[in-house]
């Protein structure tokens, strides 16, 4: 008889501890569902823009995603090869900065571009989410990154545009520039 409990306490045991693993508070600690790291972090295969940008290719035409020195934003048409085409009837908005207030930004064409209505809010490092509308009757297309300003230190772009390899590491061998660890403007936001 004594055995047979001490088995049964074993089984409810582990039951027990094997559903706690599973469970969705456990689950929320680990949720990652707000961004993609592989997405985020698939620098191997980035190009650059032809002006030097950030460049989705979640849609079509691609599009480059790139900050003026007036910190507005431009987004730029993109064909297949990378070089500028005809905007069509793509629409984007974003949203960026502080949680707590956010800029929202509005995007009108200008020529063959689109330009922001606003400029990015203060501060080099700072989580963005843009929205793309690739057409009147097209599903919406979420891009969600953080917006660093700061220059990489090994190729010719900011850290949004980076398309080195270090990028895959988070940067950590670079010494020359602390401001990735501290992530100050992030608001609680955490990678």
């Amino acid at each position: 008889m004594k055995n047979d409990t001490t088995t049964m306490r074993i089984l409810v045991y582990s039951l027990i501890a094997g559903l706690m693993a599973f469970s969705p508070a456990r689950a929320e600690d680990d949720d990652h569902s707000d961004h993609d790291h592989e997405k985020e972090h698939a620098h191997k295969d980035a190009k650059a823009g032809p002006n030097g940008g950030r460049v989705f290719t979640s849609v079509e035409p691609h599009l480059e995603f790139l900050v003026t020195a007036d910190r507005k934003v431009q987004i730029t048409a993109l064909d297949d090869d990378f070089k500028p085409t005809t905007l069509g009837d793509q629409t984007v908005r974003a949203v960026g900065g502080s949680r707590s207030k956010p800029t929202r930004m509005n995007f009108v064409k200008q020529g063959n571009i689109l330009v922001s209505d606003v400029a990015l809010p203060d501060g080099n490092d700072f989580p963005l989410v843009v929205q793309i509308k690739p057409a009147a009757d097209a599903k919406t297309v979420i891009e969600k990154f953080n917006l660093n300003l700061s220059d990489c230190p090994t190729c010719k772009h900011k850290e949004y545009a980076c398309i080195c390899e270090h990028a895959d590491d988070d940067h950590d061998d670079h010494d020359d520039h602390d401001d990735h660890d501290d992530h100050d403007d992030h608001d609680g936001h955490d990678h």
